[in-house]
């Protein structure tokens, strides 16, 4: 029996209808969730979720259906309204504005206030509790949340919703950007809230997170429910991959080829930057793929991106087939042949309002001009390979990229160095927010571009899936290599280790 089997529902929703031009978004999504429980929505990339969730933050008006909140007929008419009824959203791409500080994040829209004046007083003893709560007492409340790593920004984004006292919290794809400790903790704060009756929402596309946190389970499908109130403890996940895709899905990540042989086409000596990281080196071969394994914050990231020339390197170098990079130069790097998917795509790597074809083919624009003149055809046909390839959805390269679901933005990012044909692809999370059916084609590209000669460096969060698809893994803490070895030979456990207690051990 789960927590909310007895209980009437704090939420309903029933035949919820949201269309846009061309599309039918939501069609007739019916979904309970109860006070005290964690209710996991679940359902590919395009399936539905994230425009059910905006019906229930009040960001879209829903075209048919009912919505009742805590027994009540209630209609949303902004955020602002299902705000104050207490519903909390914490979205996939974090809202916070980078701006402002930590502080001011958690408490906007509802600032402390005395005599009519705000207290920043207030704000920071307020996010400093919160933040003390979620484990994370380091983050200083008077730092500004755009120079926090995409971890951080997450535990602040947690704690603006705290901070409103909601009586149910959305939570879209939490975990993204956490590690293993880190998701037991969002897994401590979660238990906690729903001790005290908040309901939460969880959308995620790690399914084994559903049975440690879950109580109930609704899939979407096609922005349908094809499933309603499964046990989530109890409902075999090869059941729930049914129900999303309708097909069974293999988890297993593609077999490993023979060992790569080509020659070096990426050599990183001595890079460093101040700060972040230090004295990082490693070779990487055509057809070979390289994994850096490593808690966030042990400089993952910022390694990728000083490689590519969005950061500036403190010290060493980065040659590519012997020539040396111009250090800090994008443009030097795309040029040698680097494509980089960061880690954030809607701030980092998409132009939200350009359509799906521009954001593919903008590192070679110049390959489709013609006297002065884009060759439109020659370009569009070029995209639609590309992103069929990836089975981008929906298959509309014309369609504004901001209108296409999370995993499918991810999805164009990949197409894009698919079209380039980069000779080194630096991956940073490739599968964040990719659905259980688009992972394994994303891995199977992976593979597929490795077999075609591409060198490719990866990092992810995902411990098994660094150590399935590398050839060989770096382990970094703390901004240093503390450990090189074949992906086959080592397991999850022995990372973890390395990563947060072992011993120095740097050794090819």
């Amino acid at each position: 029996m789960t927590r909310a089997s007895s209980a009437e529902p704090l939420l309903r929703m029933r035949g919820i209808v949201k269309e846009f031009p061309g599309v039918r978004a939501l069609d007739g999504v019916d979904l309970d969730v109860a006070a005290g429980e964690v209710h996991c929505l679940l359902g590919q990339n395009g399936a539905g979720k994230s425009t059910l969730i905006k019906v229930l933050a009040g960001a879209h008006k829903p075209d048919a259906g009912e919505l009742d909140w805590d027994g009540a007929r209630v209609s949303f008419g902004s955020p602002h309204a299902a705000d104050r009824a207490g519903i909390a959203t914490i979205h996939q791409e974090l809202d916070l504005v980078p701006g402002l500080s930590v502080a001011e994040n958690v408490v906007l829209g509802h600032e402390p206030a005395r005599l009519g004046f705000t207290r920043p007083v207030g704000a920071e003893h307020i996010a400093r509790a919160l933040l003390r709560r979620l484990g994370h007492p380091e983050i200083p409340p008077r730092r500004e949340v755009g120079r926090l790593p995409a971890a951080g920004q997450q535990v602040v984004s947690l704690a603006r919703a705290l901070s409103r006292d909601a009586r149910l919290i959305v939570m879209d794809e939490p975990s993204a950007v956490l590690d293993s400790e880190e998701v037991d903790n969002l897994f401590r704060v979660v238990r906690e809230l729903t001790r005290s009756g908040v309901a939460v929402v969880y959308i995620s596309h790690r399914l084994e997170e559903i049975r440690r946190i879950g109580d109930r389970v609704t899939v979407l499908k096609d922005g349908r429910t094809v499933a309603r109130n499964l046990p989530a403890r109890d409902t075999p996940t090869t059941e729930v991959i049914r129900l999303m895709t309708g097909r069974a899905v293999e988890y297993a990540l593609p077999p490993r080829g023979p060992e790569p042989t080509g020659e070096v086409v990426l050599e990183v000596s001595g890079l460093g930057r101040r700060g972040e990281f230090t004295d990082v080196s490693f070779t990487v071969r055509a057809g070979e793929i390289v994994g850096l394994a490593g808690l966030v914050g042990s400089g993952r990231s910022e390694i990728l991106e000083t490689v590519y020339g969005a950061r500036r390197a403190s010290a060493g170098s980065v040659r590519i087939r012997g020539a040396t990079l111009r250090p800090g130069s994008v443009p030097a790097a795309v040029r040698a042949g680097l494509g980089l998917c960061p880690e954030e795509r809607k701030s980092q790597a998409l132009l939200l309002d350009e359509p799906v074809y521009r954001n593919v083919s903008l590192p070679v624009l110049s390959r489709f001009g013609r006297g002065g003149f884009m060759a439109a055809d020659a370009e569009h046909a070029s995209v639609r390979v590309a992103t069929a390839q990836l089975d981008v959805r929906p298959a509309d390269p014309s369609r504004p990229v901001r209108t296409l679901s999370g995993g499918n933005q991810q999805k164009v990012v990949l197409a894009r160095w698919l079209l380039t044909g980069c000779s080194v692809l630096l991956l940073d999370e490739p599968t964040r927010g990719v659905d259980v059916g688009a992972r394994g084609e994303i891995y199977a590209l992976i593979r597929r571009l490795a077999a075609q000669g591409v060198a490719v460096v990866l990092v992810s969060s995902d411990v098994p899936e660094v150590l399935g698809l590398a050839d060989r893994v770096l382990v970094l803490r703390d901004g240093r290599v503390v450990h090189r070895a074949p992906g086959g030979e080592l397991d999850e456990a022995r990372v973890l280790d390395l990563v947060m207690e072992g011993t120095r051990d740097e050794r090819d």
